[in-house]
Formats: structure tokens, sequence, C-alpha cells
């Protein structure tokens, strides 16, 4: 048995980023499931946000993300966030992530619900590329032990306290045990549990998934944020057009030409982006058409190349010129709020378990995430993650006294075959960005159904389906619990928020 002092389960920014913090006080290994670069990261076009602008200050970065966070951010992990913001950008700068600049400072640009410019980019929308590849290069350098196409089958704890895990490398398909006292999920979101979205195809929910099962608590999974402007052209995966193209003036118009958004919010185009996703769909439910457009043709040419130049070369790969042509877009599922739930020091309820970035929920985005936000809770608390292992603190926050169990559920009468396409429909259709009681109840029991059938992890595919549906019916369940609206979450049955519902569900499955 091989043991590290840190494990770290993921390859994108939380995991590299950590594998590079961690290296400095111990042994550490990388486990991911494809290789090293395959990751949701290199996705993220929008940028990273901090205040760092001389119009600019932690408090207004704060107001900023709790007036986003529709009640349900916590206070205290914004305040980490934001006040930790600046000195974490420093440490990119000094990993040599190629941020932007216009005469030798750091370029800032605005996006929906930022009250002043404050997002730093690289590669103009080529932001997350920039972070995975500056960041995977320094891993390799740094020769970090790392396992590739590699599966997790189990975390093994004892007494609530992580020993290690078990995994599954492609080449052998002999399961091996790695010991360590500190583990670290960062296996990213879980937007492919949906049939459209602008996710790379490992995000699966594993990580949510693995800590679920051996009683790590899961909250508001509910909350899930879908990106209203992704590429809708037959027989092109949705890919994602960034918020910052509105926020650099671009325009939503319908089938017909007509600019709609200032008809759904006073806040037209740069809306927070639930209300922007809910008003496409009415929108496109108006004009019986499968998607809106995005223009920027009245925008400069230079301006939209040069800043947009990701975005540009791939709608010229399908044949548009985004500069002479509107862009059909229509929404896509996108990221997910809540996750593994964790402290400010991205501690779990199990002793030494840690989550970070999209698969942890550490409080900060609340109902809603503000944009580019997520990048920087990343880098803030898998710093905050190292800083406390450091201290040789092995400790885990108290059970929540209001955490629950899914409740027992019939199965569906006529369960569908269990399929990674199947999975995505339903979510889709019955969890997507619409929600009703009988649409999530199907849902929920015909994930129940599947999760009964789910045949033995011994790849890859059977990985994945056990994480979709276990994350999939923990969200299915949290929407029907949840008799309101709010923030990203919609029920056509309960469409106000209620002030009964100013409080967050947490599920934890107890110990057999």
């Amino acid at each position: 048995m091989k043991t590290y002092d840190y494990v770290i389960v993921g390859s994108g920014i939380a995991g590299l980023y950590a594998a590079l913090l961690a290296r400095e006080w111990g042994k550490v290994l990388i486990v991911t499931k494809g290789s090293l670069e395959d990751t949701n990261t290199k996705h993220a076009q929008g940028g990273i946000a901090a205040a760092i602008g001389l119009n600019d200050s932690p408090e207004l970065h704060f107001k900023d993300t709790m007036a986003t966070g529709a009640g349900l951010s916590d206070a205290e992990a914004v305040r980490f966030l934001v006040e930790e913001a600046p000195n974490r950008m420093s440490d990119l700068i000094r990993f040599g992530v190629p941020f932007d600049t216009v005469e030798g400072e750091i370029a800032l640009t605005k996006e929906a619900a930022h009250s002043v410019p404050r997002i730093l980019h690289a590669g103009g929308d080529a932001t997350g590329e920039h972070i995975e590849v500056t960041l995977s290069q320094q891993v390799r350098q740094a020769k970090i032990e790392i396992l590739e196409h590699t599966v997790v089958t189990n975390i093994v704890v004892k007494n609530r306290e992580v020993q290690g895990l078990e995994v599954m490398p492609a080449k052998s398909g002999d399961k091996e045990f790695y010991g360590c006292p500190y583990l670290i999920l960062a296996t990213g979101g879980c937007g492919r549990l949906f049939k459209f979205t602008t996710n790379a195809d490992v995000a699966t929910g594993d990580g949510i998934a693995l800590a679920n099962q051996i009683g790590a608590e899961i909250t508001d999974v509910e909350f899930f944020q879908f990106h209203p402007t992704a590429l809708r052209v037959p027989g092109t995966p949705p890919f994602l057009i960034s918020e910052a193209v509105r926020g650099e003036g671009g325009l939503l118009r319908n089938s017909m030409g007509k600019r709609f958004m200032p008809d759904y919010s006073p806040e037209a185009d740069l809306a927070p982006r639930d209300v922007v996703s809910r008003s496409i769909i009415a929108e496109m439910k108006k004009t019986r058409s499968s998607k809106v457009y995005l223009d920027l043709t009245h925008l400069p040419n230079h301006m939209v190349i040069t800043r947009f130049p990701q975005i540009y070369r791939y709608c010229l790969g399908v044949g548009l010129d985004i500069t002479k042509s509107w862009i059909p877009v229509a929404p896509a599922a996108h990221y997910m709020m809540g996750g593994v739930k964790t402290n400010t020091w991205g501690e779990t309820n199990i002793a030494g378990l840690f989550a970070a970035g999209e698969t942890a929920c550490t409080g900060v985005h609340g109902a809603n995430r503000l944009a580019s936000n997520s990048l920087l809770e990343v880098v803030v608390f898998t710093k905050r993650i190292i800083q406390r292992t450091r201290g040789h603190v092995k400790s885990y926050p108290k059970n929540s006294k209001d955490a629950i169990e899914l409740p027992a559920r019939e199965q569906a009468e006529k369960l569908p075959r269990l399929s990674i396409a199947n999975i995505q429909s339903l979510l889709w259709d019955k969890v997507g960005i619409l929600r009703s009681g009988p649409h999530l109840r199907e849902a929920a029991s015909i994930l129940a159904g599947w999760e009964n059938c789910l045949p033995s992890v011994a790849d890859r595919k059977t990985f994945e389906l056990f994480s979709m549906v276990s994350t999939g019916r923990l969200m299915a369940e949290a929407a029907l619990l949840r008799e309101e609206s709010r923030g990203a979450h919609y029920r056509l049955d309960y469409p106000e928020t209620s002030s009964a519902w100013e409080k967050h569900i947490i599920f934890r499955k107890e110990a057999k």
C-alpha cells in the first residue's frame, strides 16, 4: 500500500492549485479519470473576479455577491472570498498566468450584476484555458505524482475519519488502495447531467456522489445555474458564449429581430443569469422558436475579434462570422452552486475529507452565483485548505442538526432504460430551468429506481452512471422539497420567494 500526505481527486484548477500548494508540505498524488488536461476549467471564458480596480473595493464586491445569492450566501465565507481575492490574483501571476493588460495594467471588464468592472481575463475569452495550461505545466514540472485515466471506486473511512481511497486504473482494471490523512475532492461540477450543457464530458457529479456515499453532507444542490447563452446550431454541441459578450454591449434579440430583455428586467441584457435564462425560454415559447439571437454586429469588428478570439474562431469554424451575423443561442446547464458542504477551511463533516471548487459548497454562492466568482472561490478556499492542514489540525465540523436523509420513494411503474442519454433527457425535461412538483416527483421516482439497478463500478462508464444517478437524485429531491422560487431554482407551482425557506436543505446519508 502506498501512502501520501495529500491525495487530490480531480485535475481542474482546484486540483492543480491544491497540488502546487501542498507539494511544499508533503507527498502529493493527483487522481483523475481522464488526462491531466481533460477538465472543465479550460471552458471558463468570462474570467475571474477580484476587487483590484481604483473604483472598486472588497466591500463593494461583498455587496454584489450577497445580493446575487438571494438571501442564502454565507456572509463569513463571502468576506473571506472578497478580502483574500487580490492576494490570490498575485499568486496566479507568480505561477505565470498571463492576464491581459492595457498600458501595463491588468485589464478589467464588467459582467452582469457586478457594479463596477472587476473581471480579470487572459487571452480575451480563454481565461480558463490559460489558467489550466499554466498550472498543469507547473504540476508536470514539479514531478507531482499523477494517476490518469483512473476512477475512484470508494473513499475508505473509519470512525468518520478518512483512511484513503480505492481506485481502479483503466490500464489494469484492478483495484488499488492509497492511504492518506488528507483527501481533497476537486472533481468539478455536474453539467453533464443535462441534455444541453456548456460543460466538458468529465462533469458528471463524481465528488458529490462519492462524498454522499460515505455520509458527508450535501447541500444547496437544488440551485443549479443555467447559462442563458450557449451556441445553438444543429449538429454542433452547445458552446458557451460568455456573459462578457453582453457585458461589452451584445444585445439579445428574438427570432423576429426584436430586442426583448427590456420587457423582462430593468437591467435588460445585464440582468442575472437566471432572469435572462427564464426570459429566453419565455421568448422562445412566444415566438415558437428553439433559439434567440445575440447581436454583436453594432460593435467594432476589431473589438469583437480581439476581445473574444476563442468565440470568434469557434463560430467561424461552424460557418458563422459573428461580426456580421447574429449568434443563435439558447440556455444550457452550466454551474452547480451547491455540493459537498464545507466550512470556511474547506473541511467537511468527515475528518480529513476536504472539498474544493465546484464540487464544494462553501456557502459563497447561495441561491445564485455572481458571474466570475467561481474561479475566485477555487483559489481562495483551496489556499485555506492547505493552510488548515499545515497546522496539523485534523478536525471536522459537527454534523448539522437539520440534515436529513433522502426520503424513501416508490419506484416508477415504467422505468426507462438506464443510460447516460436517458439520465440527461430526464434531468433536462423534469429538473431544468422551469420546475414543478409533478415533474420533480416523477424524476425522483425514476432516479430512485435506477439507483436500485446500478451496475457495479468496473470502468469509467459505470462510475459515471453511479455519479449521475446519485447526484441527479439529490438534485431532484432537493428541488422537490424547496416549495418556493429563489435564485436559480424556479418552481412554476411556487413562483414566489418565501421567507420560510430562507434556509438550506442538507442531505446526510447515515451509516448503516
